[in-house]
C-alpha cells in the first residue's frame, strides 16, 4: 500500500474550492493517482521529479517516491496562475 502525504499548499488549494462537482472530480483523480502513481505527466527543468495531472481548470502537482513507496501531493493551482 502506498503511503500518502499532503503538503499545506495542497490542503489550502483544496480548501478554496467551493464547487461540489469539482471536489468529486478531484477526489476521483486522487484515487487514480494512488492506484497508479505514474499516471501523471512527468515535469521538466526546475520541477524535475514531480508529476502533474490536469483536473480542469486546475493542475494537481505531486511527487512519487518509488523507493519509499510514498506519494506527496504538493500543490493544487489554477492553470492561469502557473
Amino acid at each position: 500500500m502506498v503511503n500518502v502525504e499532503y503538503e499545506p499548499d495542497f490542503k489550502k488549494g483544496v480548501g478554496k474550492i467551493r464547487d461540489g462537482l469539482l471536489k468529486i472530480k478531484l477526489k476521483k483523480h486522487i484515487i487514480k493517482i494512488i492506484e497508479n502513481p505514474e499516471i501523471g505527466k512527468p515535469m521538466k527543468y526546475n520541477r524535475r521529479g514531480t508529476r502533474e495531472v490536469y483536473v480542469p481548470p486546475f493542475s494537481l502537482s505531486y511527487i512519487y517516491l518509488k523507493q519509499e513507496d510514498k506519494i506527496v501531493f504538493l500543490d493544487l493551482y489554477h492553470k492561469d496562475e502557473q
